[in-house]
């Protein structure tokens, strides 16, 4: 055997033995974590085990109560995600990585769909069982609260506060609820931060897990708004609503609480999936009031408390640092595909280090149309097949997107069109290999995720080491000038010139129209753009090697944190204490933990970006040479396409006029151990098609619904 093989397939066991071992290690701190969550609440917690603590960790340098939540609740996570990001990048430089292929489906039973239609969407079983278990988390957080308290309330301990028992009993309901809003809203970020290394972990990403971000979000404004109610009516009933403007100098500032309560009904207004749809507008710029919430939410419970929620918000802060350093930078647009039925592709320069899978999204803003806009779009590029470009594709539906189609499509089209982007954002692997058939299921622009999908099998296909399952594209359109999205499907270029290695069927219908409508017919036409200076190929913000840098922000920047910390309590806060009459504000120790902690995060993530920025110019250079030596001039355009791979492509496409899929029938009449279901589109489609897979009627349909709520 070759010398070669002999040293990768031992080098490749000595990595698998490594992440077994990270993976223990997570594991057992993550349940360590779950069992201090649990234990919060008990009075074991509170009797034995937080003073304890509090007294290994008081000195000079940390207040005791602020040290021991970070080492309870903070630090722990921490290290999850720190370690987390070694995982990662060991299993991105492993080869089987990408494209997981085998036949492991022993959590197949887990991942069907048990509820469909209910108010919390397509709920699969595993997610119904860790939603009770959290609801579970909630319910034995607020007993155990209030029956010890609830304990120590009689009318003897009432009428030394002057109020009677119920009314005693209404202020402790009050605060637990509280306490019990800051568990959820200990989670509530863990989903929307986009480049996390713990949602990977968990085989989840941020588009998927979003909906867990909008479950929380409603759990979260329903607690703290009864939380807030309460109060106000303990205070009207003992005659001291003055209470609501105190804002004391220690402990729990009300007012605080009020405008953070405030900022939070703003946002959950705009929520109503009525007022998000039509005025998208107004959701996504009320959204930034987190800002103004989160700020004021410290402020009122101080920054000791809030080390229980910390983590989430603390990881959400760094890879919100890194969208902004990338979104100052200018991509390239290399050239806009405009198809007839109001749609674009835009196709992107991208360094050749930068890689992705399918399913992976991109936020895009376009500064022509509106500086503050970003918009979502599925990838529809391979980063295997396309190594020198990234591409999505647009759908003309809102104001935002009818405006680009309109500046593209017109004869006056501009020469040059000015993009940021944050991203790629997507699965850290995809297990389609482990199937015999993959069946995607579309209506409309949902074909736009299968896109990648298909592109990255074409290349699979032509690697001798690797079997592509059968693939099925079903795919409803209203309109037969849609058809042309179809088209997409392979790239302007790159396309091997033999596609047939892939077993590829594609069954179009066409709802509306009973038979092809030639009469406004419109070739697709590619439209190319010049190139500016200030313009650079997308690339990884933290270059190639993602991950480690990830880490080390995460590691470096709390432990700066953590010796600026120790410095300002020593030498200004603990003296005040400590060695005068005075009492160190409450709010403004949480102003100077906040400020610390961002400028902690600023540091390190700008150094960690500067470090990659000559990496990634240098590949800028390379990529702009190549384009330079075999790209078409700027401005022209261009008829669609070439010749022999879309000859092979034609002959898999059935088209079905003036009829919609027989899901039912089609999905249970594919045969094989293992098919692996996808759906995108309306909200209808996936319904009915997760109905269909739930049903029990095939036990070999592995459901999967594509949906992005942003």
């Amino acid at each position: 055997m070759d010398t070669n093989v002999v040293n990768r397939r031992s080098s490749h066991k000595e990595i698998s033995t490594v992440q077994a071992a990270i993976r223990l290690l997570l594991m057992v701190v993550f349940l360590g974590t779950l069992l201090n969550w649990i234990m919060t609440p008990t009075t074991t917690y509170k009797q034995n085990w937080l003073p304890n603590i509090q007294a290994k960790v008081n000195s000079t340098y940390i207040d005791s109560k602020q040290g021991a939540r970070l080492v309870i609740y903070t630090l722990p996570i921490l290290f999850v995600a720190a370690m987390g990001c070694v995982y990662l990048h060991m299993a991105k430089k492993s080869k089987n990585y990408q494209m997981e292929s085998g036949r492991n489906h022993r959590f197949a039973s887990w991942k069907k769909a048990v509820l469909i239609k209910g108010p919390l969407g397509i709920v699969s079983r595993i997610e119904l069982a860790f939603f009770i278990m959290f609801i579970a988390l909630l319910a034995w957080t607020f007993t155990n609260y209030t029956r010890n308290i609830f304990a120590q309330i009689n009318p003897k301990s009432a009428a030394l506060q002057g109020v009677k028992v119920w009314q005693s009993k209404l202020d402790t309901v009050a605060l637990v609820l509280g306490l019990v809003g800051n568990v959820c809203l200990a989670f509530l970020f863990y989903p929307v931060t986009r480049g996390s290394s713990l949602l990977p972990l968990f085989g989840l990403t941020s588009e998927n897990s979003i909906k867990y971000h909008i479950w929380l979000g409603h759990i979260v404004m329903t607690i703290f708004t009864t939380h807030g109610i309460c109060f106000i009516i303990y205070w009207v009933v003992t005659n001291n609503l003055s209470q609501m403007l105190k804002w004391e100098k220690i402990g729990v500032s009300n007012l605080a609480g009020e405008i953070a309560l405030v900022a939070g009904l703003a946002m959950w207004l705009t929520t109503i999936p009525r007022i998000r749809r039509k005025v998208f507008e107004l959701f996504f710029y009320t959204h930034y009031l987190y800002i103004v919430f989160m700020i004021f939410f410290i402020l009122h419970v101080g920054i000791s408390y809030c080390c229980m929620m910390l983590p989430g918000f603390y990881l959400f802060v760094i890879d919100r640092f890194l969208r902004f350093l990338q979104s100052r930078r200018n991509v390239r647009l290399l050239s806009a595909r405009v198809l007839p039925c109001e749609t674009l592709e835009l196709n992107l320069s991208k360094s050749l280090g930068l890689s992705y899978n399918p399913l992976g999204i991109m936020f895009i803003n376009v500064p022509s149309i509106s500086k503050l806009q970003w918009h979502p779009f599925s990838i529809t590029s391979s980063s295997n097949l396309d190594p020198n470009k990234i591409s999505i594709v647009i759908k003309s539906e809102g104001s935002w997107t009818k405006k680009l189609y309109q500046m593209l499509s017109s004869p006056s089209s501009p020469d040059r069109l000015e993009v940021s982007v944050e991203g790629p954002y997507g699965p850290a692997s995809t297990d389609f290999l482990r199937y015999d058939t993959l069946v995607m299921v579309s209506g409309g622009s949902g074909i736009t995720p299968f896109i990648s999908i298909i592109r990255e099998l074409i290349f699979v296909s032509t690697m001798s080491n690797y079997k592509t399952p059968k693939v099925v594209l079903i795919c409803a359109f209203k309109y037969s000038s849609e058809l042309t999205m179809l088209d997409l499907i392979l790239p302007i270029s790159g396309t091997p010139s033999n596609i047939s290695n892939l077993q590829l069927q594609i069954e179009a219908f066409v709802t509306r129209d009973k038979e092809p409508n030639t009469d406004n017919s419109e070739p697709i036409k590619t439209a190319r753009f010049k190139p500016h200076a200030t313009d650079a190929p997308l690339s990884a913000i933290l270059g190639p090697n993602n991950w480690l840098w990830l880490g080390l922000i995460i590691a470096s920047s709390f432990l700066i944190f953590l010796i600026l910390l120790g410095i300002i309590t020593r030498y200004y806060i603990y003296p005040i204490d400590h060695n005068t009459n005075k009492i160190f504000s409450t709010s403004w120790e949480s102003v100077i933990n906040m400020l610390v902690i961002c400028i902690c995060i600023a540091m390190t993530a700008s150094a960690a970006v500067f470090w990659n920025k000559r990496r990634n110019a240098i590949e800028a250079i390379q990529v702009q040479n190549e384009e330079g030596e075999t790209g078409p001039s700027p401005g022209s355009y261009d008829m669609e396409l070439e010749s022999l791979p879309h000859q092979s492509f034609s002959q898999s496409i059935n088209v079905h006029y003036g009829q919609r899929p027989d899901l039912q029938r089609m999905l249970l009449e594919y045969n094989g151990s293992s098919i692996k279901v996808l759906a995108a589109g309306p909200k209808s489609l996936r319904h009915n098609v997760a109905t269909i897979c739930s049903s029990g009627l095939a036990d070999n349909l592995q459901f999967e619904s594509i949906s992005f709520s942003w």
